[in-house]
């Protein structure tokens, strides 16, 4: 059951706030806060998938609200947040920064215009929502914030830079935000998930395949390897549950990684000297090493 009340009044629920609720981690992680007594605020980028979010919950017994949020727009978030204060009476006492997009492609092939709607969604937008939210914390003297960010930040990988890079820099500044916010009593958190069947990566397939149609060295084993792990690995149950308990223990650990592959793959590059891991980085993506020539094997051939 959800911790209820504030220092001043135990009777209170506690609200918190989730971006990107629509689908995938976002929404697994809304409906499993409800179901535990949250007062619970979902976002979606439009009413439609709001509404839907509102039937979902309501088939499984479960109450929730909503509020129409796009990350990417400032003014979006300023409306929203000053929605989400007036539905909470001051502010929602936790928010889960889980919005993202993963902009998949080569890092030439990526232009700047997709790579700033990347930065503005799973970097800046997360951050703006953080400092619109940290005011109303800081006058309650205590609060929550929860960033969504991904194994692949600590493991950057071919094909996804753009991504790596944004979870990265995201993971770089949660750290920095739990040690200047301890003193105002909001507790930050950091969840790093590993691969979990979500929509996420059926939108990974979709940005190869615009970034590049052709179909140039690597975009084809990559499309094969997104289809294949959202085929095998399992729902993002586990991720909302690391993102609940983050929520209800007293003292939260700073970061959550979750899932095998992240446990596993995280320390293992770390540990790891560069040669190796860009030699196993080639062998998985199909990415050729040598550049081809005359009784050289083709792009996506030469690849150990």
């Amino acid at each position: 059951m959800a911790s209820t009340g504030t220092s001043t009044d135990r009777r209170t629920v506690r609200s918190v706030g989730v971006t990107g609720a629509s689908g995938g981690i976002g929404s697994a992680t809304a409906l499993m806060l409800a179901a535990c007594g949250w007062d619970v605020i979902g976002t979606a980028r439009s009413q439609e998938k709001a509404d839907a979010l509102t039937v979902v919950a309501a088939a499984q017994g479960r109450r929730l609200r909503t509020v129409v949020l796009d990350v990417a727009e400032p003014a979006s978030c300023r409306e929203a947040m000053a929605r989400v204060e007036e539905m909470t009476g001051g502010g929602a006492w936790a928010v889960v920064n889980n919005a993202g997009v993963p902009q998949a492609g080569a890092l030439q092939d990526v232009s700047d215009e997709q790579a700033r709607h990347l930065l503005e969604v799973n970097l800046l937008g997360a951050m703006r929502i953080c400092r619109l939210a940290l005011p109303g914390m800081r006058r309650r003297g205590e609060g929550r914030i929860v960033n969504v960010s991904s194994g692949l930040g600590r493991v950057p990988w071919p094909m996804g830079g753009w991504y790596s890079a944004s979870k990265h820099a995201l993971s770089a500044l949660t750290h920095c935000l739990r040690v200047e916010m301890a003193h105002a009593g909001v507790k930050v958190a950091l969840v790093e998930p590993g691969a979990f069947a979500t929509a996420m990566l059926d939108r990974a397939v979709v940005d190869l395949a615009g970034t590049d149609p052709s179909g140039g060295a690597g975009y084809d084993r990559m499309r094969d390897l997104f289809t294949a792990v959202n085929r095998r690995v399992p729902g993002p149950e586990p991720v909302a549950r690391a993102i609940t308990r983050s929520l209800s223990s007293r003292r939260p650990r700073a970061r959550y990684t979750v899932g095998l592959d992240a446990r596993l793959l995280v320390p293992l590059h770390a540990m790891s000297p560069l040669w190796l891991t860009d030699r196993v980085k080639h062998r998985v993506s199909g990415l050729p090493r040598t550049m081809p020539g005359p009784g050289r094997s083709g792009p996506g051939q030469e690849t150990a």
